[in-house]
């Protein structure tokens, strides 16, 4: 496997370790039991099945190929898109398409929506947006290649690119609102990271390790802290991005770093309140108790959300390529590189379900409507699971 690296304006692919995850048990369960053991997937591991969980529906809306997508929720409504452009609106109870259409570019990234808009992002920064009945309502130009879905408000339309930059631009006519630079490491992963807004804010995890928050109606910087800070004598020893979107629940903006920790941040001012060494590629999860990630070799840690104290940890998962997790009830859902949506219990980590999908990577953390999570995979397949 190759690692994506962003060197100041140059794409450039560097051999790098494979970060997979799974869980021992049964070696006939293995797929990949022929694999070098340090890297192999664990085989799923057999328990007593106590949540029930059963499969709604599923589409197939085409491969994802390189980049990361995700399905964005609103109201009865789920929108998806694919790597060739295509984007999908459909029920989220039924999986019933209301349209389908396709973008004049191949994507990057999405999706991100509210009533107004459907955003979406294409290949060399363009940025695409549609109103709810699929017409193209305008396009603009980023700075540079999108990864990271848009966040949508009721005003504007907010992103991320590779070169460290984030762009608003006016949700009715795609004119440019403001634009904050940030500085850029030498060398920095080419990872997802998020955009999260709440009440007037939006919360951005960005390379080099730092976590900010920007007022909507400027982009003036409110706060800036310290998501991890970088270590060792080499550029790549000293990479500290920030990976996924920040979780916030309980007044904390929380989130996790490459080659750095987790840890959670006082939601006004940015002071910080707890951290913990964890290396992670994928986003964390919080609810009003705990936060919940998962670390390069695929353990799933669930940490105390005041003060930040160990509660249980999951190895059962190792290699298995987890994904961003999500707290749902009395359940954590995360998904991992061979297709499967594993259900831990929220208290003790204990396995409570698990269901395949189509065998190919689920590519970030579920989405919840109601009583359904929602994912979808590299290959393409949009899957919808009812839970009890």
């Amino acid at each position: 496997m190759k690692m994506n690296f962003f060197a100041r304006g140059l794409l450039f692919s560097l051999s790098g370790v494979l970060f997979l995850s799974g869980c021992s048990s049964l070696s006939w369960l293995n797929p990949f039991s022929k694999e070098d053991p340090k890297t192999a997937p664990a085989p799923l591991q057999v328990f007593n099945t106590t949540m029930s969980v059963k499969q709604a529906w599923s589409l197939n809306l085409g491969s994802a190929q390189d980049y990361s997508f995700t399905p964005a929720v609103v109201g009865s409504d789920v929108y998806a898109a694919s790597a060739d452009g295509s984007i999908v609106k459909v029920n989220a109870s039924t999986g019933q398409a209301a349209w389908k259409i396709k973008a004049e570019l191949p994507l990057t990234a999405g999706v991100g929506a509210n009533q107004k808009v459907v955003a979406v992002a294409g290949q060399k920064g363009v940025l695409f947006a549609f109103n709810s009945d699929g017409k193209q309502r305008w396009k603009a130009q980023a700075s540079s290649e999108i990864l990271s879905a848009p966040a949508v408000t009721d005003n504007l339309v907010i992103i991320q690119s590779i070169d460290n930059r984030i762009t608003a631009f006016d949700v009715d006519s795609g004119a440019q609102k403001w634009a904050v630079e940030r500085p850029l490491p030498i060398l920095t992963l080419r990872m997802v990271t998020g955009i999260v807004v709440k009440d007037q804010l939006a919360y951005i995890s960005t390379s080099g390790g730092k976590l900010i928050s920007l007022a909507l109606n400027n982009g003036g910087l409110r706060w800036e802290a310290t998501g991890a800070e970088p270590k060792g004598a080499t550029e790549l020893e000293r990479i500290v991005d920030m990976s996924g979107a920040p979780a916030l629940a309980a007044g904390n903006a929380c989130a996790s770093s490459y080659q750095g920790r987790v840890a959670c941040f006082d939601l006004t001012n940015g002071s910080l309140k707890w951290a913990k060494n964890l290396s992670s590629e994928v986003g964390v999860a919080a609810d009003e108790r705990f936060v919940f990630a998962a670390d390069n070799s695929g353990s799933v840690y669930a940490y105390d959300m005041n003060g930040g104290a160990s509660v249980w940890k999951n190895d059962k998962l190792t290699n298995r390529g987890l994904a961003t997790p999500v707290s749902f009830g009395r359940a954590v859902a995360i998904g991992d590189r061979l297709g499967f949506l594993h259900f831990l219990s929220r208290e003790d980590g204990a396995f409570l379900a698990r269901m395949p999908t189509d065998g190919s990577k689920i590519l970030s953390a579920p989405v919840a409507v109601g009583n359904n999570l929602i994912v979808q995979t590299k290959s393409g397949a949009v899957v919808a699971f009812a839970t009890e």
